[in-house]
């Protein structure tokens, strides 16, 4: 009877193996599979290649040399300040947003895609490797809102201009919304929502027209806010934040 108990137990707790993978920050489900395939995983010292293999929480799982842990998922948003690169190693020591988290908890998380040094905002870090993937990915075209201050105001052409679509050195670019913010007398205000994942966007956008962005602040990433969350600090999400990320990494 108890064994049986025990059983029924062990069997509970068991978890796909490409969900372990990707729960220890290896990679995510997708690339877990095919190191499945490519017989890169082994399980009790046995090579596993069957994709939907499931195991308990006492198997041994390895890739190649290492022993995979695995760890609690953790979610922790910051609201980034000024002057931190989003790097988790810095050789010049410079200050980084890991320096921020410090001691948030036991497991190692990353930060998820990256905000330049001068830029402030909300910035994600897990050790999810497939949600983290996915929120970097371009093909599920996560939202993002800027509120961008520029050296002279915003001409309703430029305005236009923006809004229609542009031109970059690597390739065409439409934001999703532009608009002055507020009751729209300070021209120089900008807030704009778009999905790209290209590199310096926001910035790239207003040198185009000869614009210089003074501040630039995200203030909205894949449907968190920096509601209760002043500049500098962080918190872990909450359950049901938590849950909408899980949605969008069910996405195929």
């Amino acid at each position: 009877m108890k064994k049986a108990k025990q059983e029924k137990s062990d069997k509970k707790q068991q978890v796909r193996l490409n969900k372990y993978i990707a729960n220890a920050g290896i990679c995510s489900r997708r690339d877990a599979d095919k190191l499945i395939v490519a017989g890169a995983i082994s399980v009790n010292g046995k090579v596993v290649t069957e994709l939907g293999t499931k195991i308990s929480p006492l198997d041994k799982v390895k890739y190649g040399d290492q022993t995979i842990s695995r760890e609690v998922p953790r979610y922790l948003l910051l609201n980034k300040p000024k002057g931190y690169i989003t790097t988790t190693d810095d050789p010049e020591d410079r200050k980084t947003v890991m320096n921020l988290i410090a001691g948030a908890c036991k497991e190692r998380i990353y930060p998820v895609g990256r905000l330049d040094r001068n830029t402030t905002g909300l910035l994600l870090f897990t050790n999810d490797g497939n949600i983290a993937k996915k929120l970097t990915h371009p093909r599920f075209g996560i939202k993002k809102i800027y509120h961008a201050e520029l050296d002279r105001p915003l001409t309703r052409a430029d305005f236009t201009k923006i809004s229609e679509g542009l031109t970059l050195d690597d390739g065409f670019i439409k934001v999703d919304l532009i608009e002055y913010i507020g009751d729209g007398k300070d021209k120089k205000q900008i807030g704009i929502e778009l999905h790209s994942g290209q590199n310096r966007i926001v910035r790239r956008i207003f040198e185009h027209f000869e614009y210089k962005v003074v501040r630039l602040d995200r203030v909205y990433y894949a449907g968190l806010t920096k509601k209760n969350l002043p500049r500098g600090r962080w918190r872990f999400l909450e359950e049901q934040e938590i849950n909408l990320l899980l949605m969008i990494s069910s996405k195929p």
